[in-house]
């Protein structure tokens, strides 16, 4: 079996390896620092004022019994994750919804949030390192360094409260949420159909450029807060990457000829930093899925973030809890075998050295 084929197949096998591990550990969590009758009253339908105490704890009973809560753990989490591998990821009170189709249903916005900002940082940091690491020690390597220090330094939430006071407080530009009360007002499923779920998109689609204007400018703020830091990690590994690259023979060799210096840089050094500063690629964009829900929070976008706050409001919401914090585990697992897989396509020596 080629060597990229049995790289390709162990990294899809730990992908389930992986998710059983992080699920049993989170319904531990769950299940042995909550009472029984905590997790049944999630089930509970809309009270009534004229059912009794024995009726109350009757239904109670019935929902026990119907869910297996009383159950020993292994036994529970076997029923919980045969419900999860048939689709049935259950109820949820706080969102009056099944858990799996309302996950979906948010999954548009935040798509369309982490694509734009990953389209973002990846050419600007690599472009960004690339240049300051070629003219080292010049004004335009001090200003990059200087950026990265500061993006890297700045918590994404102050970073988040800064831009909402200067630009949306102060001068009125951007604003949160997705999209503007006004145009959210003019959509309908009647005169708005929604083909790819990503407002950008479907208003050019739908000739609706307003609506697509109106959605860049409610990216623009999230989307900036959550590829600086990003942005900052990819251009300092690829300064680093660059500063090796340039002292290498072939260079120098090419330089003597009198190879053009743009030609040097793009069609020489710039593929062959690519390969090492892939692995940031990989981090970074996984690290970036688990960032946009803070920022989806703090600027009011309404994606899957939107679950797990409304799942803390008052009685914790086991069900939306636990059904986001699995399908957020699928989609890390997901990217990182595709980036994984990737990474490997075009560096070699990383299946090889994978497969030793």
């Amino acid at each position: 079996m080629p060597p990229f084929i049995q790289f390709v197949l162990r990294r899809f096998i730990s992908i389930p390896i992986s998710l059983l591990v992080i699920t049993l550990v989170i319904y531990a969590g769950v299940v042995l620092t909550t009472p029984v009758e905590t997790r049944a009253m999630l089930y509970f339908p809309e009270t009534n004022a004229h059912l009794t105490d024995e009726q109350v704890q009757h239904i109670l009973d019935l929902i026990i019994e119907r869910y297996h809560l009383n159950e020993p753990f292994p036994v529970q989490y076997a029923y919980w994750m045969g419900s999860l591998l048939r689709g049935e990821w259950g109820y949820s009170p706080s969102l009056n919804a099944r858990v799996l189709p309302a996950l979906i249903q948010r999954t548009p916005a935040t798509a369309e949030l982490a694509l734009y900002s990953i389209l973002l940082f990846i050419p600007l940091g690599l472009v960004a390192g690339l240049l300051s690491g070629w003219h080292v020690r010049s004004p335009y390597d001090n200003a990059v360094r200087f950026l990265a220090f500061l993006a890297t330094s700045t918590p994404t939430f102050i970073l988040a409260l800064v831009l909402i006071s200067f630009f949306y407080i102060g001068l009125g530009w951007f604003a949160p949420e997705r999209l503007s009360l006004g145009i959210s007002l003019s959509i309908s499923p009647e005169t708005f159909r929604s083909y790819t779920g990503f407002y950008t998109i479907d208003g050019l689609l739908n000739g609706r450029p307003d609506v697509t204007a109106d959605a860049f400018r409610h990216l623009a703020m999230p989307v900036f807060t959550l590829s600086l830091v990003h942005w900052a990690t990819l251009a300092r590994i690829s300064r680093a990457a660059i500063l090796a690259e340039r002292r290498r023979d072939y260079i120098t060799a090419a330089r003597a000829r009198g190879v053009p210096e743009a030609k040097l840089i793009w069609k020489h050094a710039f593929r062959n930093m690519v390969a090492p500063a892939f692995t940031s690629l990989v981090l970074s964009a996984a690290s970036l899925l688990t960032g946009v829900f803070v920022v989806e929070i703090i600027f009011r976008y309404n994606g899957i973030s939107s679950i797990i706050v409304r799942s803390m409001d008052g009685i914790p919401d086991a069900q939306a809890a636990l059904g986001f914090t699995v399908y957020s585990t699928i989609i890390v697992l997901t990217l990182m075998f595709l980036l994984d897989v990737l990474q490997a396509l075009f560096h070699p020596l990383v299946r090889e050295e994978a497969l030793r």
